[in-house]
């Protein structure tokens, strides 16, 4: 049995565009190309893309993707990897968990007494993060995610790292912006918005209503959301919402 390209783009939820990079890569190739010109797949093919988007989601970059599905022989034995793989994420995002919950004490415990927002020991900031955790989900924006994958291919492993951590602390920064009260369109969150957006136009342009259109995919990507919210809860909207002030106020 053997599935058209659009049956596994919905299966998957995987675009059929990039079904075809991966084929075009010699990533994930389909078992045949019908008369039609139209890729079909076969099981076989779904347990490659499977793997595929489980390294994709714990971080694995696609040169290297690649590099592992040309090495290994049996299929089990690289599902048994990949679960190991998974069961260290979790473990990681206990940690995770653990670092903004005392992140959060220690905050509180800044305002209850009545002192300037301090931490401690700030390397704790980033115990349990890792670049997985904010692997940019791009599958909304081609181009863009096009152009992340390229920068992403060319950066060593220490600039990558560096990079993820700044995300990280950016959306620190705003969530304690947002426990602060600040609304969206206040000046200190709108210039945290304006350096993401910066960052984003080092790519590629962004115009104002594609860079509305990410803002709202941090609530509508799962993924996307699912980082905010561990950070803090209501972030997604937040940085959602911030984005919309910035695109209609500052970008135009």
């Amino acid at each position: 049995m053997d599935w058209p390209i659009s049956e596994v783009a919905r299966m998957s939820g995987v675009t059929a565009r990039t079904l075809r990079h991966y084929d075009e890569t010699g990533l994930l190739l389909p078992a045949r190309i019908g008369a039609n010109g139209h890729r079909y797949y076969e099981e076989h093919q779904l347990l490659l893309l499977q793997q595929i988007l489980v390294l994709r989601a714990l971080g694995v970059g696609l040169l290297e993707i690649g590099r592992i599905l040309s090495e290994q022989v049996d299929e089990v034995d690289a599902l048994r990897g990949h679960h190991r793989r998974l069961l260290a994420e979790r473990d990681r995002l206990d940690a995770l968990a653990g670092t903004v919950s005392r992140t959060i004490a220690e905050l509180e415990q800044s305002r209850k007494d009545g002192n300037p927002v301090t931490i401690n020991r700030p390397e704790n900031l980033f115990e349990g993060v890792e670049p997985s955790q904010y692997e940019e989900n791009m599958a909304g924006f081609p181009e863009l995610a096009e152009a992340v994958g390229q920068r992403a291919n060319a950066m060593s492993q220490a600039d990558a790292d560096a990079g993820h951590r700044e995300r990280t602390a950016q959306m620190i920064r705003l969530a304690e912006l947002m426990a602060a009260g600040h609304p969206a369109g206040a000046d200190p969150v709108q210039a945290e918005i304006d350096a993401q957006y910066r960052a984003l136009t080092q790519l590629r342009a962004v115009s104002p209503e594609e860079y509305r259109a990410i803002g709202r995919s941090c609530m509508n990507n799962d993924a996307w959301r699912t980082a905010y919210e561990t950070i803090a809860p209501g972030l997604a909207a937040y940085q959602r919402d911030a984005i919309e002030e910035y695109a209609t106020t500052r970008q135009n």
